[in-house]
């Protein structure tokens, strides 16, 4: 089984989905991507998580977030648990449900674990930057639905600190007081942050967000 790492290029596939063919890194183009598996159709708590991700659609859609939603399921299983899904958390799916009854994208991704499930995909989670390499990997149990704030606080983390000598220190939400990172000397932080900087020690200095 293939494993992806952090800073990995997201591996590419082409699979059927409820939103017909899709051609990942093409659907992607030049924005930020975002690939959730869950265990199976039918299942309570992927209910309520593929109602969240559809409920969040302007929130992703602020930060130019893409979001798909893979299981091994048939097409035609998902179509139905669809239904579902609007129903009972009162939404519309506006997204693509991979289908990947063969396993094969599951595999890519490295999304089953034997020791867990050897046929359900685990609870993952990947963040994918425009230059299509992955930022984020997260991985629940069965049992523990993904807290979908959580994952806008990381994106919005990951788009601020991508291109500028930042990082955010725990807790943190946007709009709150970042991390200059220690590469940066107080010289140039002078200049790279206008709105000044506290240290309180030489390695943990804090200024507002740009």
């Amino acid at each position: 089984m293939n494993t992806v790492r952090l800073g990995d290029i997201a591996p590419d596939f082409v699979a059927k989905t409820t939103k017909g063919t899709l051609n990942f890194h093409e659907w992607l183009a030049d924005g930020w991507g975002m690939l959730v598996s869950h265990p199976a159709d039918f299942t309570p708590v992927c209910t309520t998580e593929l109602g969240a991700m559809a409920n969040y659609k302007e929130e992703f859609d602020e930060r130019n977030v893409k979001v798909a939603a893979i299981s091994v399921d048939p097409l035609g299983s998902h179509l139905e648990w669809i239904k579902d899904i609007e129903e009972t958390q009162h939404t519309k799916v506006n997204f693509p449900i991979i289908a990947d009854e063969e396993g094969k994208v599951a595999q890519l991704y490295g999304m089953i674990h034997p020791n867990d499930d050897v046929t359900m995909t685990v609870r993952s989670v990947f963040i994918i930057a425009p230059d299509k390499k992955v930022k984020l990997i997260l991985t629940y149990p069965a049992s523990t639905g993904r807290n979908f704030e959580e994952l806008l606080r990381v994106i919005d983390s990951l788009q601020l600190t991508q291109y500028e000598s930042l990082a955010t220190p725990a807790n943190w939400k946007n709009g709150e007081d970042c991390v200059i990172l220690p590469s940066v000397s107080n010289e140039e932080a002078e200049k790279m942050f206008p709105k000044g900087f506290v240290e309180v020690k030489p390695y943990l200095r804090l200024t507002p967000q740009v």
